[in-house]
């Protein structure tokens, strides 16, 4: 009787752990050395801007190539969608969190259950906030973007030789993105000495973040906001500059600009900014109407979050070169900063084409 039940007992665990080792193998990637390293949950904010979707390929990519399976989910921009799709994420049992959040402040909870379930989190472009359960943070330097942006207006207009005064408006980012007080912060360290000094004026009035934030970044919001102060402090006045922290919004901007008549050899558009090098902005710069973009070279920012969290997943060294600055208001997060590119009419073909970014036929 004692055999009988010890063969008994020795089939129910061969049977077991084919079973278990077969469910792994269709669930799961299998990496160079023949192990299985697990899915990565990748959470993206949006599919409107284009770079969003390219981050999002980049890191697939990326991480499958290093034997990892990913879960990539966009979140359209409701914050609701994204905190479904994290919470869906971690009851899979994921390896590791990659999130770009909708709203920063947003993921307190969530993310205390993917500390309880002991899954790291990298937090992507934009800094999670309000939450110890964040580990790294792979981004662009936010503050340059802005200085970039504004230096930019400043040598096109000759303020550092003396010239103006000239007119100006300020946009920012959404006031949920911790990122646009970096790249407005950045940009008023440089543009504040000509305000103050006459040298640049702002006919609206409006110049303080939360006067000239734009929720979700939304082009739409940015022209109807042009069309407003063009029709009230420009009817006699012409606008000369226009800080613009984001390509989606600088296209609004120039669409209520021509409206209202800008674009021809009496009234020339002014210069205006922009950020992310999307392809209608690149497009619209080669055409001469938006003037400026910051370029961030996405598949760069995807190879710093891949090592980090290959790093932390492996007991690696994960790549850091900022423990300072990203305070996020429960602690400061160890960062992978990256550096910003200005792009022009000047420059584009070797930065965004020469590079392999762009092929020449998407420009056309």
């Amino acid at each position: 009787m004692r055999k009988l039940s010890w063969w008994i007992a020795l089939l129910v665990a061969i049977a077991t752990a084919m079973t278990l080792t077969g469910c792994g193998r269709s669930t799961e990637s299998t990496g160079a050395g023949g192990q299985e390293k697990g899915t990565i949950g990748i959470a993206m904010p949006t599919k409107s801007s284009e770079r969003w979707v390219g981050d999002g390929q980049n890191m697939v990519a990326q991480f499958e190539e290093l034997g990892y399976q990913t879960d990539l989910q966009y979140g359209d921009d409701v914050v609701q969608n994204q905190v479904s799709q994290i919470e869906n994420m971690i009851t899979k049992g994921v390896q590791l969190l990659v999130i770009a959040p909708i709203d920063g402040s947003s993921l307190t909870n969530t993310l205390q259950r993917a500390a309880d379930a002991n899954i790291p989190v990298i937090s992507y472009d934009r800094l999670i906030k309000g939450t110890p359960n964040v580990d790294y943070y792979a981004t662009f330097d936010n503050f340059k973007v802005g200085v970039l942006q504004a230096q930019y207006i400043v040598d096109k207009l000759g303020l550092a030789n003396g010239a103006g005064p000239f007119n100006i408006e300020l946009f920012a980012g959404s006031p949920d993105d911790n990122n646009a007080t970096f790249f407005y912060d950045g940009a008023m360290s440089v543009l504040k000495p000509y305000l103050d000094s006459g040298k640049l004026v702002v006919p609206s009035g409006q110049t303080t973040f939360d006067q000239v934030a734009t929720l979700r970044w939304d082009g739409g919001l940015a022209q109807s906001r042009t069309d407003n102060l063009l029709s009230q402090a420009y009817t006699t006045a012409r606008l000369d500059a226009v800080l613009s922290p984001y390509d989606g919004i600088s296209r609004g901007v120039l669409s209520a600009l021509k409206s209202a008549g800008y674009g021809n050899a009496a009234k020339p558009l002014p210069i205006v900014t922009g950020q992310d090098a999307e392809v209608a902005s690149v497009q619209s710069i080669i055409a001469g109407e938006q003037t400026q973009t910051v370029f961030k070279d996405t598949r760069e920012l995807a190879e710093a979050a891949v090592q980090l969290s290959d790093a932390v997943i492996t007991g690696g060294t994960p790549e850091v070169n900022d423990t300072e600055t990203y305070d996020n208001g429960v602690k400061v997060v160890p960062a992978h900063l990256l550096q910003p590119v200005s792009v022009d009419a000047s420059n584009y073909q070797q930065v965004l084409v020469d590079s392999g970014f762009y092929t020449p036929e998407q420009l056309q």
